[in-house]
């Protein structure tokens, strides 16, 4: 995630001398990302077994209170954080893009553990999306099968750092003609339609996990794991057929 950190225009030991005197010298800028980094309001919206880390995460004993984000919201028209906690199926994409859409601003995403990043275990399921991030954008990314809550705590400083550096005048929903309400795709007999949003995700030309593992099976289970580090096989030719005999038809019957 890149972000690049405001820099005040006032010399840091000028300032360090004011503060010596009672004298506090800041900008607005400062001030207004102190105000949101501070007060991140997440949803409470849970999704597999991720959510068990992230309740534990808001617990006493890493208590997620000392971030200022403690505040689980139960309507998203409170929240500014979405934590996409767990396997996100097929079934519920429709449901979570609408989460975030009602979602005031500014909003953040954070995915939390392998299966809503990319799919994790369940990645060749029929009904597993392939990662949240093909429909709504994300800003903190937390691999892991499932994170530790001081994983959680660390992609929420990680955030944290993004907003100290926005600027009032550059942030995109001050902007005009901002587009920040996402397609809610419909669960089609052949899967979601659209696919994809292509305004956040594009896919990839090259699919290096179908050259690894081969397209998904359909029906069936898999017998073992494919083998990485074994050559490619070569295609069989196919065995040339013998001519055929004109002396190969039987002889009829002999009377006896």
């Amino acid at each position: 995630m890149a972000f690049s950190k405001n820099k005040s225009q006032v010399d840091e030991g000028l300032k360090s001398e004011l503060a010596k005197k009672g004298i506090v010298t800041t900008t607005l800028n400062e001030l207004y990302n102190w105000g949101r980094r501070s007060s991140i309001w997440p949803m409470q919206f849970g999704l597999a077994c991720c959510a068990i880390e992230m309740i534990a995460t808001a617990c006493a004993r890493y208590d997620i209170a000392r971030f200022g984000a403690e505040l689980f919201r139960a309507s998203p028209r409170q929240a500014d954080l979405i934590i996409i906690a767990g396997t996100v199926t097929k079934k519920m994409t429709p449901q979570v893009v609408r989460l975030y859409n009602q979602m005031a601003e500014p909003k953040y995403c954070i995915t939390m553990g392998a299966c809503s990043i990319s799919g994790g275990p369940f990645i060749d399921g029929y009904n597993t999306l392939r990662g949240i991030d093909r429909f709504i954008p994300v800003d903190v990314h937390l691999p892991g099968c499932p994170p530790r809550p001081e994983a959680l705590l660390y992609g929420l400083q990680t955030l944290q750092k993004k907003i100290d550096g926005q600027e009032i005048a550059k942030t995109p929903w001050y902007q005009k003609g901002l587009k920040r309400e996402y397609a809610i795709p419909d669960l089609g007999p052949k899967g979601l339609i659209p696919k994809f949003n292509p305004e956040v995700w594009q896919p990839r030309e090259d699919d290096h996990r179908k050259e690894k593992y081969g397209s998904p099976m359909i029906t069936g289970k898999k017998t073992k794991a494919p083998d990485l580090d074994a050559p490619p096989k070569q295609p069989k030719a196919p065995a040339p057929k013998p001519p055929k005999r004109s002396d190969d038809a039987s002889p009829p019957p002999q009377e006896a």
